[in-house]
């Protein structure tokens, strides 16, 4: 019983490892919902007076949303990427392909929280309600008196702080405004579900490689990648280690690590500026025998890659 629950988490551990991306994705999502929930029920609170509403229903929706993407965009490894290509570079061997693709990798990743962040404000219709009641025509109001509500009054229904001959509409406001709003959330759901759906397509449509070449590449990536960085990791530690012990005559190391840097036989000792500027994390692409290879490794300098990590 025990082996078949070993090997049935390391399934599981092996699937969601292949749809990381898609994971980190849901995860920051789901971060969002309840940080927007836990905003509304604790900290939003509409000013209720005119000109004033306006501002801070869009900044409820929008700067938090702002925020989001520019951290997201700093966050990303692949920004860093382009700054280093356009350092060592000056861009000149960054083709309009590989910028289209790495830039569309970063924003793309970059936009699942605000997008979050908007359509669950639009659809929860408080920050909406909160900066577009003193615009409401109150003349679409059903059986509205002669004397109608000013903008001060309209603006005062959010708060349900109104004086009692139009309490009776404080209900009518919020549901026509939340209309508004959540119709709009769900225009916006369709519209990113469609346009994502054609980014997909026009990427497929556009590779060099087929579908199960994809999934090849996406795995190699990340093999790659984490090959790469354990490596550096050892090769650091390594360094560190001989110049901790060449200033104190001795290092004190785990066990398990005498015997890691025990076993690297052969490691450079430095490792020049120019190979470090080589790997830039802007792959290359070129092809031998018709075969198309991609990697962050290979020393090329045609520098015109559709695919990143």
């Amino acid at each position: 019983m025990s082996a078949f629950l070993s090997e049935y988490i390391k399934f599981i551990a092996l699937y969601f490892k292949s749809k990381d991306v898609m994971v980190f994705n849901g995860l920051i999502g789901l971060g969002t919902v309840v940080g927007q929930t836990a905003y509304n029920i604790l900290a939003f609170n509409c000013p209720c007076l005119p000109k004033k509403n306006y501002l801070y229903g869009l900044a409820a929706i929008g700067v938090p949303a702002l925020a989001f993407f520019v951290i997201g965009v700093m966050l990303n490894r692949n920004t860093w990427d382009i700054v280093s290509e356009c350092r060592t570079r000056r861009c000149m061997k960054f083709s309009v392909t590989a910028a289209f693709a790495l830039l569309g990798s970063i924003v793309g990743r970059a936009v699942v929280a605000p997008v979050t962040w908007t359509v669950i404000s639009l659809l929860r219709g408080e920050a909406y309600v909160c900066a577009f009641s003193e615009f409401m025509n109150p003349s679409s109001l059903d059986n509205i008196f002669l004397t109608t509500p000013g903008p001060e009054i309209m603006a005062r229904f959010p708060c349900k702080d109104v004086p009692a001959l139009f309490m009776n509409y404080s209900g009518e406001v919020e549901r026509k405004l939340k209309y508004e709003s959540q119709l709009l959330g769900w225009l916006l759901v369709g519209i990113i579900s469609l346009a994502v759906f054609l980014l997909l397509c026009l990427k497929n449509c556009c590779s060099p490689l087929g579908y199960q070449q994809e999934a090849y590449w996406s795995q190699y990536c990340s093999s790659e990648q984490a090959l790469f960085q354990r490596t550096a990791e050892v090769h650091a530690k390594y360094h560190a280690a001989e110049n901790v012990k060449s200033f104190f005559g001795f290092v004190a190391l785990e066990n398990q690590e005498k015997q890691l840097l025990a076993d690297c036989k052969g490691i450079k000792s430095v490792i020049p500026r120019l190979e470090w500027n080589r790997v830039t994390g802007v792959y290359m692409y070129r092809e031998i025998d018709d075969t198309p290879i991609y990697s962050r490794l290979n020393k090329w300098t045609m520098y015109t890659t559709e695919h990143d990590c």
